[in-house]
């Protein structure tokens, strides 16, 4: 389902813990991070497509979080030729999405990222706020910032929390790489990422 300008609705997910970290994906079988996020069947909302979206990635139910805030309006990317199958270049552009900033209400064991056949997770972590761009495809880096920044105005910040905006988003802690191998690293607000092994996604 496109738009008149090509671009696919969507949602995206942020998702806090009560220290402010965000709920951070590794994709199955590859080196990039980035937040869950779906396309908007025909007929739903965009809240009705996160709820469906939430469960289906990171296998978390209404009832495991709280809504505290969404995007005012769409922000849109452009997916690269390459990425597009054939047979619709020329009609699709990219993705449009509305975000969401969820706060967790259940805990770390209520994640589940075998509950669909195709994952789209093999692993996960706590990150703090401002992740880092460096982990994140390319041409969804600027849709990233402005998310975080635009929902950042919802943060109720706890005294010891790190959700502090860094000057060079892009250098925010460890990368990626780094903390696959590393225990949990309190003063950088990252934690060990949780893995699985899970059949390739289609």
């Amino acid at each position: 389902m496109l738009d008149r300008e090509g671009f696919r609705p969507n949602v995206g997910i942020i998702l806090l813990n009560h220290q402010n970290e965000v709920w951070w994906g590794k994709r199955v079988r590859e080196h990039s991070w980035q937040f869950p996020q779906g396309g908007i069947k025909h007929g739903e909302t965009p809240e009705q497509a996160m709820y469906r979206e939430l469960e289906e990635e990171v296998g978390l139910r209404p009832e495991h979080v709280k809504v505290i805030g969404r995007t005012r309006d769409w922000l849109r990317y452009e997916v690269p030729d390459h990425f597009i199958r054939r047979e619709v270049r020329g009609h699709y552009r990219g993705q449009k999405q509305i975000w969401f900033l969820l706060r967790m209400m259940g805990r770390d064991c209520d994640v589940n990222l075998r509950i669909s056949e195709h994952p789209e997770f093999d692993a996960w972590r706590w990150h703090e706020y401002w992740v880092p761009m460096d982990v994140v495809i390319e041409f969804k880096r600027d849709v990233y910032m402005k998310a975080l920044q635009e929902l950042s105005r919802f943060l109720n910040r706890p005294a010891h929390s790190t959700a502090r905006r860094p000057r060079d988003p892009s250098a925010a802690d460890s990368t990626a790489a780094d903390s696959l191998n590393s225990p949990t690293d309190s003063a950088s607000g990252t934690s060990e990422p949780r893995n699985i092994t899970a059949p390739e996604a289609k």
